[in-house]
């Protein structure tokens, strides 16, 4: 599977490339003037690596939540390669992604984010099927309701985490890795209709 990956929904943004069994990946800060220009990031990506849009047969863009402008660009850019291209595009998100390494493990999966000082929480089946909206929780609700539960966290927010959360839950922390997009690709997982951000309030 050869594919594109963009990711511009937290305050360093990346992109990653998968093509004849070889994998190309970039970190790049995500800011408003970055964000402008990430088409021209992602063309000199390709240049960079000798690499043409031809060699890739889908997208993958993350929906978020996270940064209000980084999500509409990278998907609105995404959505115009996808169409442009002709290539097939699939959307992914903050609370499924961290989970893909999970697959299968547990009966129930809690994934759980901190956005703009509030905390997000998301459950999911052992098949990684959402079987719950995204609820806000406070903090002390955290230790309280989930810390026998099966919770997990990406490795890139856990500095953001209240340090008495982090020492009374033993989180599952998870590398964020863009090879398991197509593991989850291959399940059914990920969206390829209406293809929008995901905004928290």
């Amino acid at each position: 599977m050869n594919f594109l990956s963009i990711d511009f929904s937290m305050n360093s943004g990346s992109l990653f490339i998968k093509t004849k069994s070889k994998t190309f990946s970039k970190i790049l800060q995500s800011d408003k003037s970055g964000n402008d220009l990430l088409m021209k990031r992602i063309l000199d990506f390709f240049a960079e690596n000798k690499l043409k849009f031809s060699d890739i047969e889908q997208i993958f863009v993350n929906q978020g939540p996270g940064n209000f402008s980084g999500l509409r660009a990278s998907l609105a850019i995404a959505k115009g390669i996808s169409l442009s291209k002709n290539l097939n595009l699939y959307g992914y998100n903050n609370f499924l992604w961290p989970c893909s390494k999970f697959y299968n493990k547990k009966n129930t999966i809690f994934s759980l984010i901190k956005l703009r000082e509030k905390y997000f929480i998301k459950k999911f089946d052992r098949q990684l099927k959402s079987i719950s909206k995204v609820e806000i929780i406070k903090k002390e609700d955290i230790v309280k309701k989930y810390a026998a539960k099966f919770l997990v966290i990406s490795k890139s927010i856990e500095k953001c985490f209240d340090k008495k959360i982090l020492e009374h839950i033993d989180f599952q922390i998870a590398d964020l890795d863009h090879n398991e997009l197509e593991s989850l690709k291959l399940k059914g997982l990920l969206d390829e209709n209406l293809i929008k951000p995901i905004y928290l309030s």
